[in-house]
């Protein structure tokens, strides 16, 4: 039951709409590291590679210390600790699409915390027989995303400007690969898994469909008649050091549970747009 999950970082933009989708959800205070329920949902993360040039602890304080006492709090309590990772652990690789089993090399503090993360979550319950789950989350995009720029929720971010009718950068002439799942089928995609995925296991949550994102740009250009003009652009030094070229996940595993997601991208992409123009 819904109600039987304890939701750690409620608040952010998938978490929350997690908890708007499943109300039942109990959702636990920033500061509480207590689980109330024996199923735990994990979502407090850091979301971006940049917190390196201001706040270089930020990452490692809250992808590692915060899970750490957090964990702490559930030793004992017969828990399954269900761990939000990203694909973003990944790195760059050539194996593509990028299965569970994919060999990690992340690059940037955010990538590589995620991915200490999850090692240190799997020793921690291993030692303490903690059950677990580590979901690996594709680009998540939504009308109702937060705190959109170029460094989180890009897809939205870039649309603006388009329907805007502002020039756009667009790295690698648009050419980059990646894997776009909308925010409720993510959430559905993550309570499927909680009531149904192995215990003790890794599983990637995306559409596994490669996007260029210079399509989509050029499907927003044409649908609102944009005069945006799309200059192609070498990825600055910093990008090319801790960010990924091209990127989309093999989600076998998850469609074996029966996942099937509900809403349709380029639609999706429509409403964005009529969001944009509010």
């Amino acid at each position: 039951m819904t109600s039987d999950i304890s939701v750690f970082g409620g608040t952010g933009f998938i978490g929350g709409n997690f908890c708007s989708m499943y109300p039942e959800s109990v959702k636990i205070s920033r500061e509480d590291r207590t689980p109330k329920t024996k199923q735990v949902l994990y979502f407090i993360s850091t979301i971006h590679n940049y917190n390196v040039f201001d706040k270089p602890f930020l990452d490692i304080d809250t992808n590692l210390r915060v899970l750490i006492e957090t964990l702490e709090e559930c030793k004992e309590k017969d828990v399954v600790f269900n761990f939000v990772s990203s694909w973003f652990v990944y790195g760059q690789t050539d194996t593509l699409p990028a299965s569970e089993r994919t060999h990690c090399n992340p690059k940037g503090f955010y990538s590589i915390t995620k991915r200490a993360a999850e090692q240190m979550l799997i020793s921690y319950c291993e030692t303490f027989d903690i059950k677990y789950r580590i979901f690996r989350l594709c680009n998540v995009y939504g009308t109702n995303a937060t705190k959109v720029s170029v460094k989180r929720n890009a897809l939205q971010h870039l649309t603006e400007e388009v329907v805007n009718n502002r020039d756009i950068n667009l790295y690698n002439g648009g050419n980059d690969i990646r894997d776009f799942m909308h925010v409720d089928d993510v959430c559905r995609a993550i309570k499927l898994c909680m009531e149904k995925s192995e215990l003790n296991d890794i599983i990637n949550i995306g559409s596994g469909i490669p996007v260029k994102f210079g399509k989509v740009m050029e499907y927003v250009k044409t649908k609102v008649k944009s005069s945006s003009t799309f200059n192609s652009v070498d990825p600055p030094k910093f990008h090319k050091v801790v960010q990924v070229k091209d990127m989309y996940l093999d989600v076998s595993k998850l469609h074996s549970l029966g996942f099937k997601p509900e809403k349709d991208f380029w639609e999706q992409i429509d409403n964005i747009i009529a969001g944009r123009f509010k």
